[in-house]
């Protein structure tokens, strides 16, 4: 599921069987706008894409 934020960040939940993480995901918008990169999760179940801010979130 994604949503916008009050301060026009995305937030994309993402299941375990669409991991390894990668931004742009191939169903965003995205996929011209910068370098698909890999994302660790970090010990709190998120990543943050660096380059378009787009936060995951791992969904137990």
């Amino acid at each position: 599921m994604k949503k916008i934020t009050d301060d026009n960040q995305m937030v994309v939940n993402i299941k375990l069987n669409q991991l390894p993480l990668h931004c742009p995901l191939p169903d965003i918008n995205l996929w011209s706008q910068h370098p698909k990169i890999y994302l660790p999760i970090n010990s709190s179940n998120k990543a943050k894409c660096p380059y378009c801010g787009t936060e995951y979130i791992l969904e137990k």
